[in-house]
C-alpha cells in the first residue's frame, strides 16, 4: 500500500535509482502559478470568522484538545510557502495508547479560503500520497490543482509522522543523514520512533487535527497512500466522516506481497498499451511494432545497461533498474507522456543516451500528474510501510515471490521484484496484512478509480468502494490512463468539485469517459 519502488510509490512516481524501495503510491503535482499570491484577486475583504468543533477525539487530556489552539503564523520553510501560506504545530500524542506521555510536534500548512464566511464549509485537509511525501512542501507545489476550492475552504495540509518536521525517520549513516542506510541504520537512529509512525497513528493524529481546525467533521482529499489514510480515518471515526476523497485509490483487500504482483501486471499492460500505440502512429517507434516486439527490445537494452550503464546527466549512470523505474515514472503521465516516453528511449537505444529519459523523469509533475518530489523520503516510506505490514517473509518465501514479481513482467518484473525485501528484516512488528477500512454508518466517501492506473491498479478502487460499506463507498470510474484523474479529467474533476461543495455524490458506478474510451 505504499508509494514503494519495488514497491512503486502510491502517489507520486519514484524517482530514478531507487532501489530498496521500489514502487510507492503517489500524488498529483503541478507547479505553481505566480498570479496565485496571497492577496490573489477575489480574496473576501470582511473579518474572517474562525469555526469552532464540539466533538474532540475521545480519550485525550484536554491540555491537548479545549487547551490547545493552533498559533498560525507565516511559514519560514519551503520557501515557495512564504508568501500566502500559514504554518502551525499541532501537539499530538507520540502513543495514543498513553495520551498523558510523550507528545510530538505534527507540522501543519495552510491556505485561507478566499470566499465569504457565509460560504466557508471548512478545511479541506489533503494528502499528496507517498509514504513519505511532505505535504508542508507539497502544497505550493500542488495548489493549482485544488485552487478553485478556495472559495469554500482552507486548504490544509501536513506532514505524517516520519516525514519532513514530524518526528522525521532516519536511516542513514548517522543520525543527521537523510538518506536510507538499511534496517539497522533505522533501528539505530529512529528505534523510539518507529512503533508509532504507522498509518493508524497518523489516522489519530487527523481526528485532533480535524478538532483543532474547527470542523465537527473532517473533509479529506487524499490520493494514492493518501486513500489507504483515508480509509484507515473512517473505520476509526465513521461519525466524524465529512467529505471525503479517495482518489487513485490503493486495495485494502491486498498484502503488501499481492500488492507488488499487481502492481507490476498494471505497469507492464500501460507499457504494452504505449507500445501499441507507438507502433501505430510514431514514425520509428523505438520499440518495434507492438508490445512482443517492444518486450524484447527492452530486454536487450536491460542488459546493455546492466553491462555498462549509459550517461544520465549531472554525473548520473542509468541502469536496467533506472530504465524501468523512468520508464515507469513516464507512464504515470499517462497519454500526456508517450510522446517524451518514445523520444527518449529513441535517444537511448540509438545514441546511448539516458539524459532525456532521466529527466523527464525528474520533471514528472508539471503537467498536474503525480510524481515523487526531490525530498521524498525513502527511509520514511519504508519505516510506515513496514510499520503498516505484518508480513515478515523467510528466504523460502521470499524466493517464491521474487519469482512471481519477475515472471508477472517481462519489462519491469526484475526490478520490481526487490521490493520483496523491504520489511524481511524489519526490526518491529507491522500492525496488520490489510488495511481495516470498514465504516459502517459513515457519510458516503467518494472512491475515485482510473481504468488504466499503472501504479494503483483499477480493482483497487472498486474493492475500496466495496470494503467502505453498502452505502458509504460511491465509486466513480474515469476510463483514463495514467496515474491519478483529477484535475485533469474534466467529467472527473466536475463530479469530484460539486460533492466537495455540496456533500452530492454521483450516482454509484458512474463512468467518466477519457483517454481509453
Amino acid at each position: 500500500m505504499s508509494d514503494a519502488h519495488p514497491i512503486r510509490s502510491h502517489g507520486p512516481g519514484l524517482s530514478i535509482g531507487a532501489r530498496i524501495i521500489a514502487v510507492v503510491v503517489l500524488a498529483a503535482i503541478g507547479a505553481v502559478v505566480a498570479w496565485l499570491q496571497h492577496d490573489a484577486p477575489g480574496r473576501s475583504t470582511e473579518p474572517r470568522t474562525e469555526f469552532t468543533a464540539n466533538n474532540p477525539p475521545a480519550g485525550l487530556p484536554t491540555a491537548l484538545t479545549a487547551g490547545q489552539h493552533l498559533h498560525w503564523a507565516n511559514c519560514t520553510s519551503p520557501p515557495t510557502a512564504r508568501t500566502g501560506y500559514d504554518c502551525a504545530t499541532m501537539k499530538a500524542p507520540l502513543d495514543y495508547r498513553k495520551p498523558d506521555g510523550r507528545t510530538i510536534d505534527v507540522a501543519l500548512i495552510r491556505r485561507k479560503a478566499t470566499g465569504p464566511n457565509a460560504r466557508r464549509i471548512g478545511s479541506l485537509v489533503l494528502n499528496f500520497g507517498g509514504p513519505g511525501v511532505s505535504g508542508v512542501r507539497g502544497l505550493p507545489e500542488r495548489l493549482n490543482q485544488y485552487e478553485p476550492l478556495l472559495d469554500r475552504y482552507d486548504l490544509v495540509s501536513f506532514d505524517p509522522r516520519g516525514v519532513g518536521a514530524t518526528i522525521p525517520v532516519r536511516c542513514g549513516k548517522t543520525a543527521k543523514d537523510t538518506g536510507y542506510d538499511g534496517t539497522d541504520a533505522c533501528a539505530e537512529h529512529s528505534g523510539a520512533l518507529l512503533p508509532y509512525i504507522g498509518t493508524s497513528h497518523t489516522a489519530r493524529d487527523l481526528d485532533l487535527m480535524r478538532y483543532l481546525l474547527g470542523d465537527e467533521r473532517l473533509h479529506y482529499f487524499g490520493v494514492s497512500y493518501g486513500t489507504a489514510l483515508g480509509g484507515v480515518y473512517a473505520h476509526l471515526y465513521p461519525s466524524h466522516v465529512g467529505r471525503l476523497v479517495l482518489e487513485a485509490s490503493v486495495d485494502p483487500t491486498e498484502d503488501l506481497d499481492e500488492e507488488q504482483v499487481s502492481q507490476v501486471k498494471a505497469v507492464q499492460a500501460a507499457f504494452d498499451r504505449f507500445a501499441a500505440h507507438c507502433a501505430a502512429r510514431i514514425r520509428h517507434c523505438p520499440t518495434g511494432d507492438g508490445p512482443e516486439e517492444a518486450a524484447r527490445r527492452m530486454a536487450r537494452l536491460a542488459d546493455r545497461l546492466e553491462k555498462k550503464p549509459a550517461p544520465a546527466g549531472a554525473g548520473r549512470n542509468l541502469d536496467a533498474d533506472d530504465l524501468a523505474y523512468a520508464v515507469g515514472d513516464h507512464l504515470d503521465l499517462g497519454t500526456d507522456g508517450w510522446a517524451l516516453l518514445a523520444k527518449a528511449l529513441t535517444a537511448l537505444i540509438d545514441h546511448n543516451d539516458g539524459r532525456l529519459l532521466s529527466k523527464g523523469a525528474d520533471d514528472i509533475g508539471s503537467g498536474d500528474r503525480t510524481a515523487i518530489p526531490h525530498d521524498f523520503s525513502r527511509a520514511a516510506l519504508t519505516a510506515i510501510t513496514c510499520a503498516d505490514s505484518s508480513l515478515r517473509p523467510g528466504f523460502e518465501r521470499l524466493d517464491r515471490d521474487e519469482a512471481r514479481v519477475k515472471a508477472a513482467s517481462p519489462v519491469f518484473g526484475a526490478a520490481w521484484s526487490i521490493g520483496v525485501y523491504l520489511c524481511y528484516d524489519w526490526p518491529f512488528d507491522g500492525e496488520r496484512a490489510t488495511l481495516q477500512v470498514n465504516a459502517d454508518g459513515a457519510a458516503p466517501v467518494l472512491v475515485v478509480g482510473g481504468t488504466g492506473d499503472p501504479t494503483t491498479p483499477y480493482p483497487g478502487a472498486r474493492h475500496m468502494a466495496r470494503a467502505l460499506g453498502d452505502g458509504v463507498g460511491v465509486l466513480l470510474t474515469a476510463e483514463e490512463e495514467g496515474h491519478g484523474t483529477y484535475p485533469q479529467n474534466r467529467c472527473v474533476k466536475e463530479k469530484v468539485d460539486q460533492y466537495l461543495r455540496t456533500g452530492r455524490t454521483p450516482a454509484q458506478g458512474t463512468v467518466c469517459r477519457g483517454s481509453m474510451s
